[in-house]
């Protein structure tokens, strides 16, 4: 793995992707580590000097953005092959997340909860990344200063200090995960205990709060939705390794790929139980699953059953699945009704479907999928990660070559998606535009 900035790929700013339908796929897709647990790791290794090794870590555009974050707040990043990255921090911080970096990416918002409780100040751009509506961050702000913390704010920026944050009850009006990363790693170093009620659940908040733990944390309820963070003493965390969750969301992508294409895929690694909610609908969808002891099996036996999905949070359907399943319903047998309830002005890709011949009708946060028998090709462009994906699989169902503008929304969560869809059989490439 090497910065993905500086590989053969490129960024993919200049690149398309072209796609075929070729019919069934088979083979094995090694499932990669999760970005959206990956990335609140390097930035929770901002809590503790030391060398941290992080293993799993996939390689994308994200993972290479965040190093150059932590690199310019002070730490030292490794990007290593084989999916590991080493992270050196000597307690030299600067806690100031520069504008350059910070708007291509909305995960940096998961250094103000690290800088906050180990610094005493930070100065933060407000976030960028993908383009699919406001997502503001008035209950990390609440939550810290709950805590104690005081903010100023300028025109693209927040500021935050305190002498030292205090534990403190906090309810969440809504579970968010990015609200519950930074309140749980603010409260590490906290004078006293605090306890997060509604908070998020999600395989990568588990696995966040696993990795401080092994920092030398005291959480309580974890996979819960009440944690309770007991603060130890300031800089008494150390380094650690530790293996990234696999990514469910990229294994859903390769079974959405299966499902319009036909055919059987081992995904190893895979992790099930992480997907109990939108498996048990892809089922009512036709599809089968076999658990390995590796991970997943998935087969499409036949053409796909139109169902109705609403996103919740977890455990219910995630907002990150919704664009996969808006294809696979435009290509299903009847008519599905998918509803958003997280991200309402999450449905701009639907456009891109459209180009595609897909029968899709929006009214306001619901959208109705009438399948057709195959999808028609044509050039359709990536409006952010999740999109970019599922025009990828649209490809698969399309009669023609399908081709896909944007490519550097795909590389900034998904570790090689051609190269993994080449090796199961797919009819796909990437070239320079």
């Amino acid at each position: 793995m090497t910065d993905r900035v500086t590989t053969a790929e490129g960024s993919g700013g200049d690149c398309c992707i072209a796609v075929r339908n070729t019919g069934p796929l088979s083979g094995e897709v090694a499932v990669p580590g999760a970005k959206n647990s990956v990335l609140k790791l390097m930035a929770a290794s901002l809590l503790a000097d030391g060398t941290f090794e992080l293993s799993n870590v996939p390689d994308i555009i994200d993972v290479s953005i965040m190093a150059e974050l932590l690199r310019a707040i002070g730490a030292e990043v490794e990007v290593l092959g084989r999916g590991a990255v080493t992270i050196r921090n000597t307690g030299d911080l600067t806690p100031v997340a520069p504008f350059e970096l910070v708007e291509q990416m909305r995960a940096s918002i998961n250094v103000l909860g690290p800088l906050l409780t180990r610094c005493g100040h930070v100065r933060l751009s407000m976030p960028g990344g993908d383009d699919f509506g406001s997502r503001p961050i008035d209950m990390h702000i609440a939550g810290l200063e709950a805590m104690g913390a005081s903010f100023s704010y300028g025109e693209d920026y927040v500021e935050a200090s305190v002498d030292r944050l205090r534990g403190a009850d906090i309810m969440f009006k809504f579970p968010s995960v990015g609200a519950t990363e930074n309140l749980v790693t603010a409260a590490v170093y906290a004078d006293g205990v605090t306890t997060l009620e509604n908070a998020a659940r999600e395989p990568e908040i588990i696995d966040l709060c696993e990795y401080l733990v092994a920092m030398g944390a005291q959480i309580e309820g974890i996979g819960t939705s009440q944690l309770r963070i007991t603060g130890v003493a300031p800089g008494s965390l150390r380094a650690c390794e530790h293996e990234t969750v696999p990514d469910r969301i990229q294994a859903a992508t390769y079974i959405a790929a299966c499902a319009v294409s036909g055919g059987r895929l081992d995904l190893l690694n895979a992790q099930a139980g992480h997907m109990q909610m939108v498996l048990t609908r892809f089922r009512d969808m036709g599809l089968e699953f076999e658990p390995l002891p590796y991970g997943l099996r998935v087969a499409a036996p036949g053409r796909l059953r139109s169902t109705d999905f609403a996103t919740l949070p977890y455990p219910g359907i995630a907002t990150d699945y919704k664009p996969l399943i808006t294809t696979m319903l435009s290509v299903a047998e009847g008519v599905g009704i998918v509803t958003e309830n997280l991200y309402p002005g999450r449905f701009r890709y639907v456009e891109e479907l459209q180009r595609l011949g897909a029968d899709i009708r929006t009214d306001g946060h619901h959208a109705v999928i009438r399948g057709v028998p195959r999808l028609v090709a044509a050039e359709v462009t990536a409006h952010d990660i999740r999109a970019g994906a599922a025009m990828v699989v649209a490809g698969l169902a399309a009669e023609g070559t399908t081709t896909i503008t944007g490519v550097h929304h795909i590389d900034r969560g998904y570790d090689d998606l051609v190269g993994r869809l080449q090796r199961i059989g797919a009819d796909i490439t990437r070239f320079d535009a």
